[in-house]
């Protein structure tokens, strides 16, 4: 069966996966500030595919001022301009302080997905790939930097921001397989169907488009990253977890 096949290419997510989710610091903020668990992720979803964060994922705005402007008034755009005026206030959000907290948080690497991906790295056994819905930072900031060596792990980087796509836009994960693809054959392998690959992320709609494209999946849950990489170990055939992180399982 395909699910039991072991697949020729790995591709990664990379917040929420490889590295701390910024998730986690999201949820942190809407219980410090008593705002709705959710209400952030919410109010940048349903301004897709043309909101201020979907763009500058994209690469289409610049990291600036303006954006931040742009994404405060995201966050207060009524979805109905019907509600009515006695609906309960929108939440306060201060998108730059909470921005810059995300990138923080997620500069750190996951505590067992990174010692996973080091492993398989080591093997050369697979293709291991990075499809990332990422932002490009301002010349000079130190963000530009893989001062966490996460990107050195990879064969490739697909960059949303560098590309103009995003997941969950069918035609990121095209040009992701054209890559593995390209490095399967340069590896005197045969060409690289959908299913040879295994695509791991943590948000459900790009798992969809993913198993849509014809990609094996794997979801990693918020705090979770341990339970990902079982099935990783189950695919692979590989042991990615140390003995004490099993023992935690």
């Amino acid at each position: 069966m395909l699910e039991n096949k072991k697949p020729v290419g790995l591709l990664f997510d990379i917040g929420g996966v490889c590295v701390v989710s910024p998730f986690q610091a999201i949820l942190d903020y809407e219980i410090a500030n008593n705002i709705p668990k959710g209400w952030v992720n919410f109010s940048i979803s349903r301004t897709s595919p043309n909101g201020s964060w979907h763009r500058l994922e994209r690469g289409e705005i610049k990291l600036d001022a303006d954006f931040f402007k742009a994404s405060m008034r995201d966050c207060r755009r009524s979805k109905h301009p019907g509600v009515p005026i006695s609906a309960p206030p929108l939440p306060e959000i201060d998108a730059e302080w909470l921005f810059w907290e995300m990138m923080r948080v997620s500069r750190t690497p996951d505590p067992y997905m990174y010692p996973a991906l080091q492993k398989l790295k080591a093997s050369g056994q697979f293709i291991i790939g990075a499809l990332s819905n990422t932002v490009i930072f301002p010349d000079g900031h130190p963000y530009n930097s893989d001062s966490n060596g996460v990107k050195s792990q990879f064969d490739f980087f697909i960059s949303s921001a560098h590309t103009g796509l995003r997941k969950p836009d069918p035609k990121i994960y095209a040009a992701a397989l054209r890559e593995m693809d390209t490095l399967a054959k340069k590896r005197g392998l045969q060409g690289v169907e959908p299913s040879d690959v295994v695509f791991l992320d943590d948000i459900g709609e790009n798992l969809k488009a993913a198993k849509n494209a014809g990609l094996r999946t794997i979801k990693v849950n918020l705090g979770r990253t341990q339970d990902a990489i079982r099935e990783l170990e189950k695919i692979t055939g590989l042991q990615l977890l140390d003995t004490g992180d099993k023992a935690k399982l």
